[in-house]
């Protein structure tokens, strides 16, 4: 018996031991992964389930509410699992739509503050408790039957990218819902002087793709005060799967940004354009007050040796998509918002902190959804990671993620001069240092024989496989937008001469290969007052005013013209990296600060038999030699006109300073 007894006994022992060795888990790695579908809270016909995955938890409670705000839990539930491999679960009796709920869970002995959890898809005012309500009934009339607009190529595409509140917030719009959602489904809105304005500007201006910056539910807005016209961009994630609050008309009742924003992108496709949405995956607004870190203490990011977060996006903090559960919730993330919400594209802000693999893996899903869904990114960080270089959805690595783009800051830089420096002019500005930074970006970042990759801005070898993986742009919502970076740089030019500036410095980008990229109001010459970061700036300093529409009447034409040209001409859209090493050669100006080339042979079959682009962007007149053939002229002097402007004879011609010219002949 006392033998018995003995076996026993050391067998206990032995199993505690080995019990001891697997929990609590030495590393990250070893927190087993979970594929089910059902994370967060699901209803079914006569009960609610709830599951959260939290390996490491010692206990985990469930809270029951009935505002979305204020007032003490109906009930709180000790959720339990199977095993340490299982997620935490409970289920309650009923449909329990109209019900808050959030998540505790204890570790280390220590009890965390409430969290909504990281897979809640509605909320309560100001995203501190998750909501159960019936996804169905936030459809819009006629939303099974919402289409996406064609898109016969990425190459095809033409993005603006706009806040709501800068693109409606003044009251030139003419619009109800300023700074709302819905702002974007109301038609037929003018400015006082009677421009079209809202959605009519954006399908009259000829653009594909509007790229919203983030709309998902972020933290640095108090959902409560919307009166006091608080703002900010929306770097700030708080709930991923969640639209912003403060852009639907009614922040507290949860179906409503839900509602609103469908209804938004429900109109924008309907007067065939796309939607592009922001997304920040690489950080998020809190650290350890975080719902990753309320969740799943640590797993979620990325940290230094000595233990604390590393912080490549500048903002506390990175994530660690290189680890499994990281990369599942970015991937599940982005195909919700695409089948949801039927979100055509997606712009990764600081994707190189992504490491690669989860970059393609969120375009193979994508691809199973709809392949015409666009994926693009920032190719850098904001600051070291310890995660390799080699391994991150950094620029320079592109080739490794076939089907998604990077910015190029090689031409935009380029073209207007280094964000790092405001007065250090570009080409578009006399900088004549800066020709083979502006060739880059008209091959798109791809290989080709003319280019001297030494010379380029930050580059010295090219990094698209294919045309549509550049962004080619001049000014986006950070550093200075176009127009200040023009006037700061060029202290004594005059309007007339800002507006040429303008005028070159786009018709680089829209007759660049690649994808041309543009910021909300620069067709109406918007300024920001010269202020570099303004994510948290009032509207009056962010807003684009309206009247600037007839102010600058001249210039909106041109753009739209610029936008139409590029549109009419395959020329300008080759699909094929050796079609552009075939049909694009650049001319030997013999001028520095002069830059031309041909599309030659009907390229990507143009109308056109042979295009001729030239861009002077010396402030004086400039003599080139041409091939010698009777020429239409289509752009000169800071006009395009299709149907012709006049006629050229080959040989040496004379370029306007700070001016595009743009010749066909057939």
């Amino acid at each position: 018996m006392k033998t018995i007894i003995y076996w026993i006994l050391l067998s206990l022992i032995f199993i505690g031991s080995c019990h001891r060795k697997k929990m609590p888990y030495t590393d990250y790695s070893d927190y087993p992964s979970y594929w089910g579908d059902d994370l967060g809270m699901k209803v079914s016909d006569n009960e609610t389930n709830f599951a959260l995955w939290s390996p490491a938890a010692e206990e985990v409670e469930l809270r029951i509410y009935d505002n979305g705000e204020t007032g003490e839990p109906e009930q709180i539930i000790k959720m339990t699992r199977k095993s340490g491999k299982d997620p935490w679960r409970a289920t309650l009796k009923g449909q329990l739509y109209g019900k808050f709920y959030t998540f505790k869970i204890k570790e280390n002995g220590k009890w965390l503050a409430e969290t909504p959890g990281i897979w809640n898809k509605a909320v309560g005012v100001n995203g501190k408790r998750a909501a159960i309500i019936d996804m169905a009934a936030t459809n819009p009339e006629g939303w099974e039957n919402d289409q996406r607009p064609a898109l016969n190529s990425f190459n095809d595409i033409i993005l603006y990218e706009m806040h709501h509140r800068d693109f409606s917030i003044d009251s030139t719009s003419g619009i109800q819902n300023r700074g709302k959602f819905l702002a974007l489904t109301e038609e037929g809105t003018k400015s006082p002087l009677g421009e079209m304005t809202g959605i009519d500007h954006l399908k009259d201006l000829g653009v594909t793709h509007v790229h919203i910056l983030p709309s998902y539910d972020f933290g640095s807005i108090d959902e409560r005060k919307l009166d006091e016209n608080m703002y900010n961009w929306g770097y700030d994630p708080q709930n991923y799967n969640v639209p912003e609050g403060s852009y639907s008309t009614d922040p507290y009742t949860p179906e409503t940004r839900i509602r609103e924003m469908k209804k938004m992108i429900q109109s924008l496709h309907k007067n065939g354009i796309r939607v592009v949405m922001d997304v920040v995956y690489n950080h998020t607004y809190k650290n350890d007050e975080s719902n990753f870190s309320l969740t799943v203490p640590g797993y979620f990011y990325r940290h230094n040796p000595d233990g604390g977060y590393s912080d490549a996006a500048h903002c506390g903090n990175e994530t660690a998509s290189e680890r499994e559960m990281v990369r599942q919730y970015i991937v599940e993330s982005v195909k919700y918002w695409a089948k949801e919400f039927h979100v055509d594209g997606f712009r990764f802000d600081l994707m190189g902190i992504h490491d690669l693999e989860t970059m393609n893996q969120v375009r193979k899903a994508l691809d199973e959804i709809d392949p015409t869904i666009f994926i693009y990114g920032e190719g850098w960080t904001a600051g070291p990671s310890p995660y390799p270089e080699e391994k991150r959805a950094l620029k320079k690595n592109a080739a490794q993620m076939p089907g998604i783009a990077v910015f190029n800051d090689d031409i935009r830089d380029g073209i207007k001069g280094s964000f790092k420096d405001d007065a250090m002019r570009g080409f578009a500005t006399g900088d004549t240092a800066l020709d083979e930074s502006v060739k880059f970006g008209i091959v798109a970042a791809t290989f080709h024989p003319q280019i001297n990759y030494g010379k380029v801005n930050y580059s010295s070898a090219p990094y698209s496989v294919y045309p549509y993986q550049s962004i080619n742009y001049v000014s986006s919502h950070d550093d200075l937008n176009l127009v200040d970076k023009l006037r700061v740089s060029n202290p004594d030019a005059s309007q007339d001469d800002l507006l040429k500036y303008d005028k070159l410095a786009q018709t680089i980008v829209f007759t660049s290969q690649g994808v041309p990229f543009m910021f909300n109001g620069e067709e109406v010459f918007r300024s920001k007052k010269g202020i570099h970061n303004s994510f948290q700036s009032p509207d009056s300093i962010n807003k684009i005013d309206w009247t600037n529409k007839s102010i600058y009447k001249d210039l909106y034409t041109y753009y739209k013209a610029l936008i139409s040209l590029r549109k009419n001409h395959p020329a300008f859209r080759m699909q094929r990296t050796k079609d552009i090493q075939e049909k694009l050669h650049f001319l030997d100006t013999g001028q520095n600060g002069v830059v031309a080339y041909t599309l030659g042979d009907y390229a990507n079959g143009d109308l056109w038999k042979e295009i001729l682009v030239v861009f002077n962007g010396n402030k004086m007149d400039k003599q080139i030699e041409i091939p010698k053939e009777e020429w239409i002229i289509v752009g000169k002097d800071g006009k395009i006109d299709e149907d012709g402007i006049g006629k050229m004879s080959g040989g040496k011609i004379l370029v306007p300073g700070s001016s595009a010219l743009i010749l066909y002949h057939n």
